[in-house]
């Protein structure tokens, strides 16, 4: 069957608000409507060019709301060869290539208009650059044009999210909803026919309880006129009907479209597959107010190093075409901003650092770290006693800015890199000589804890091997037992402690608790809470997480 028709529309936006309309005959000698930004929107989405080729939801974009909307014409091509064509233009159309007069916006719609539905989009849209620089006065306003209007046209959006996909699963095949039954934590299957019009109506409701169970169960959806052996082996005779399990055992069945009823057999399932845990009783506003609020705002070493001292120190070092780039990148990030700033050649830049530890020596091996470090501040880059100072510095900062992205966390809590993040935060928070380190440990200490517990709540998983946890409790402890300079260290570590003892698991709960109650943990967070020497909030999260410690 041939791909249905589907329509192609220009979205017109005006980038002056009706200011060219008013002005560019008193300035250009030439009548303008528009400063003209464009986009093509076909099957549902927004295509655009600004900061490369962007996508966006019909209307959503930072532009705000079209001017106007032209019908270009339709298209047949399948939605596979649509997003292939879209994927190479993205080779010519990069955001260091974008131009606001020769290579923009306008460009890319008449590109893609073309190859979609064999027009272009119109001449006064598409030729008004030219027609601005034939003028005089556009000639030689020209860099201030760019300068105005580039932030603006090219600015890194994202787009809005769209709704996530359904969670429920359909599923036809017998040996597949056994297989999910056996081994997801929880599993709730809905089944349904397709006369049935009670199950439209409570089907919506299935999926957002899905929604919102996440990853804490599996929901099935198995529509009985498609899977008659699932329907005889469950001995389905009507619908809707309903059934749950817990780790593999069945719990409840019940019929009727009763979205009460559903409700709450979904949460019972929830309940007796998730207990509720003990901490969960406990009063201790302050500690999570605190700790969400530090969580929602990571810290990031960002400040970039002076560049060309930097250049300066590296010698010949300076001229490796993988240093050149990163260079390069920070020079663009301080003159210009991130927007601007192209992309270092990060697989070189990777090869070369690992090569480096191994044959430079550590005077340059700082500058280069640092140099790295302040790379990793943005999102796009990031995602012992002989090493030096600023060294342990910078790599512990490093650290730190890689916590900011969800690429990383995943390795660095796991073999082979935890030991070594490990060991370098609970040796580098007793670091009696450093404030400075000892501050950025802890942020490390406290990027480990709450992707800790944001894995724990979310995902019920615990990513952290209880030794690990053990060593980053005791390191934790030892540094707010030392700690007598900084009330932001002794605050930061505290949360810390408070994110990876908070509900975990019983399995470590007994070895943990032990080890605390070694270390004296609550008497130590007693004594700060009762003490003069931190004062606010940072004595009522002690006096809190002492609580939690002890429970």
């Amino acid at each position: 069957m041939a791909p249905a028709e589907q329509p192609v529309e220009l979205y017109v936006y005006d980038l002056s608000q009706g200011l060219a309309r008013q002005m560019s005959m008193a300035f250009l000698g030439i009548q303008i409507d528009a400063v003209y930004h464009t986009s093509i929107v076909v099957g549902g989405i927004e295509y655009y060019f600004g900061h490369g080729i962007q996508t966006s939801y019909p209307g959503q974009t930072h532009h705000g709301e079209p001017m106007e909307i032209i019908k270009l014409g339709t298209t047949s091509l399948p939605e596979d060869i649509l997003h292939e064509y879209v994927e190479s233009m993205k080779l010519e159309y990069t955001p260091e290539s974008y131009d606001l007069f020769l290579r923009n916006c306008n460009n890319f719609t008449a590109d893609l208009s073309m190859f979609l539905c064999g027009v272009s989009i119109p001449g006064k849209i598409k030729n008004l650059p030219q027609e601005v620089l034939n003028t005089p006065f556009g000639q030689m306003m020209r860099p201030a044009l760019e300068r105005q209007l580039r932030p603006i046209t090219t600015a890194h959006v994202k787009p809005p999210r769209p709704k996530a996909p359904s969670r429920v699963r359909n599923v036809t095949a017998l040996n597949e909803l056994e297989n999910i039954i056996k081994t997801a934590p929880a599993t709730v299957v809905f089944f349904t026919s397709a006369t049935c019009a009670p199950c439209r109506v409570v089907y919506p409701q299935f999926e957002t309880l899905a929604s919102e169970a996440g990853e804490k169960a599996t929901f099935v959806k198995v529509d009985i006129s498609h899977a008659r052996p699932i329907a005889e082996q469950y001995q389905i005779l009507a619908t809707p009907t309903f059934m749950t399990w817990s780790k593999g055992e069945k719990l409840d069945e019940w019929k009727g479209a009763s979205v009460d009823e559903l409700k709450q057999k979904v949460d019972l399932v929830l309940r007796v597959t998730y207990p509720i845990h003990r901490h969960t009783s406990l009063s201790i506003p302050t500690a999570l107010r605190l700790a969400q609020q530090a969580m929602a705002n990571p810290t990031v070493f960002s400040k970039v190093p002076p560049v060309e001292k930097v250049a300066e120190k590296l010698g010949s070092t300076a001229s490796n075409p993988a240093v050149q780039s990163l260079i390069e990148f920070l020079r663009h990030r301080a003159a210009e901003g991130a927007v601007n700033a192209p992309i270092p050649n990060e697989a070189a830049w990777a090869s070369f650092l690992q090569n480096a530890f191994n044959t430079l020596p550590s005077n340059t091996l700082f500058p280069l770290v640092d140099l790295f470090r302040a790379s990793l501040a943005d999102p796009r880059v990031s995602d012992t006693d002989n090493v030096p100072y600023p060294l342990r510095l910078v790599t512990t900062q490093a650290l730190c800015n890689l916590f900011t992205t969800p690429l990383f966390p995943p390795h660095l809590v796991s073999q082979p890199l935890l030991p070594l993040v490990s060991t370098l935060t609970t040796t580098f928070l007793l670091d009696s000589a450093h404030s400075v380190l000892r501050a950025a440990a802890s942020s490390v200490a406290f990027a480990v804890a709450a992707y800790v517990q944001k894995q724990r709540s979310t995902a019920n998983q615990e990513v952290l091997p209880q030794d690990a946890m053990v060593e980053l409790v005791a390191g934790l402890v030892q540094g707010i037992q030392t700690e007598k300079e900084s009330e932001d260290v002794v605050r930061q570590l505290v949360l810390s402690l408070a994110l990876l003892c908070y509900c975990v698991p019983d399995d470590q709960a007994g070895e943990l608790k032990d080890m605390l109650g070694a270390l004296e943990a609550g008497k130590e967070l007693k004594s700060i809470a009762a003490g003069e020497k931190w004062r606010g909030e940072c004595k009522e999260l002690c006096k809190e997480v002492a609580q939690l410690v002890d429970a």
